[in-house]
């Protein structure tokens, strides 16, 4: 998504006037899907799959992430109804997930030997694999944002919108997280 000339000279106000429009758009979902509507929690899929994703794949081994992707909007269709605030459904949602990846980290504690037959499975994903595993060792603030914007391909905007952080909390964690991503990939400051 580019900025436009208008949305570049819109002024705070009327940025302001046009989240609530977003926000709406959740609380029609949401409420159409507790009124029986799947087409709605189809369009809530759509919109939040990509940041459960993302949050998941900042955490878990990747070959987990689509079942538990799966398992936590089935979680989340069972559950909508305690939702308290419709307008919270990203944030929900990715509390959800959050915690599905403690709990997945808590239940597998099973150790798997690496022999060279599993080693060479994957060696045409190794560099990609290598930059997730550095993601992941960042704290986790930032692998998160990380994840959300270089994987997943969301804006800043949209991962502050969904997420429920503020726009400058994302910003400062996608600038700081990249800094040290350069480090670990051995990229000089400047250069």
């Amino acid at each position: 998504m580019y900025a436009t000339a208008d949305m570049l000279l819109m002024t705070p106000e009327a940025h302001a006037a046009e989240q609530p429009q977003e926000q709406a758009v959740e609380v029609v979902l949401v409420r159409g899907v507790l009124d029986g509507d799947r087409d709605c929690f189809a369009r809530l899929y759509d919109l939040y799959a990509p940041l459960v994703h993302g949050i998941l794949l900042a955490r878990v081994p990747r070959a987990e992430v689509d079942d538990l992707v799966q398992d936590i909007f089935l979680h989340a269709y069972k559950k909508l109804h305690t939702l308290r605030d419709s307008a919270a459904f990203g944030p929900w949602i990715a509390m959800i997930a959050r915690n599905r990846a403690v709990d997945f980290h808590r239940r597998s504690r099973e150790m798997v030997e690496i022999n060279d037959e599993l080693r060479g499975s994957e060696a045409h994903d190794s560099r990609a694999a290598e930059i997730l595993e550095l993601i992941r060792s960042l704290p986790e603030a930032y692998r998160e944002t990380l994840v959300l914007r270089l994987v997943e391909g969301m804006t800043g905007p949209e991962i502050a919108a969904r997420t429920g952080l503020t726009a400058a909390s994302v910003r400062v964690n996608l600038h700081r997280g990249m800094k040290q991503l350069r480090e670990k990939l051995g990229f000089m400051e400047g250069l």
